[in-house]
């Protein structure tokens, strides 16, 4: 998405044993896990922003990211059916030569369909949904079985550009200055 934006990120993978961390609901949650990722890999570099990020659904109270396992999966669509969640991503930016951060959770309200059995059973077969928070894309093969959302589409696939803008604005980067610097090739 931050390359489609005009971005062309390089992709450093934090490390973060993400099971380590706790906090008292799912959008602080998500934040958490967003500034450990980011502060991992900020750790190890000279200058430059860093990005991190991480989603959750938020179902009947409780906080879901990945299944563990298909049968995690079925379960966890079975009891989404015809429901409607929110899907937090926590953000975190640094600007690493500046020694500052800034940090906001995006929440978007997605309703889910009715699949059937037959469906659900399929759409996990795919292996899509072990891989994504909730257990679900609207941007892949998830996207039959979500009937609407409210709020950043963009947020449910991973990441708020409006949101990021807002928190690069915190630290006094505009979007011209990104372009110009970290321009993706088109």
């Amino acid at each position: 998405m931050l390359r489609a934006a005009g971005i062309d990120p390089e992709v450093l993978v934090s490390g973060v044993d993400e099971d380590l961390y706790s906090a008292p609901g799912t959008g602080e949650l998500t934040l958490v896990l967003a500034s450990a990722k980011a502060a991992a890999v900020a750790s190890r570099l000279d200058d430059g922003l860093v990005i991190g990020c991480d989603s959750m659904l938020d179902l009947d109270g409780r906080a879901y990211g990945k299944p563990a396992s298909p049968d995690e999966a079925v379960a966890r669509w079975r009891q989404m059916s015809g429901k409607s969640g929110t899907l937090f991503t926590g953000h975190c930016v640094i600007d690493v030569a500046a020694g500052k951060q800034a940090t906001a959770v995006a929440a978007t309200t997605v309703r889910f369909g009715t699949p059937t059995d037959a469906e659900i059973s399929t759409y996990v077969a795919t292996g899509e949904p072990l891989n994504m928070a909730g257990a679900f894309t609207i941007e892949g093969l998830g996207g039959w079985f979500v009937d609407s959302i409210d709020g950043d589409h963009n947020n449910v696939i991973g990441i708020s550009i409006p949101l990021l803008r807002r928190l690069f604005l915190d630290l006094d980067v505009t979007i011209p200055w990104l372009w110009s610097q970290y321009r993706s090739p088109a």
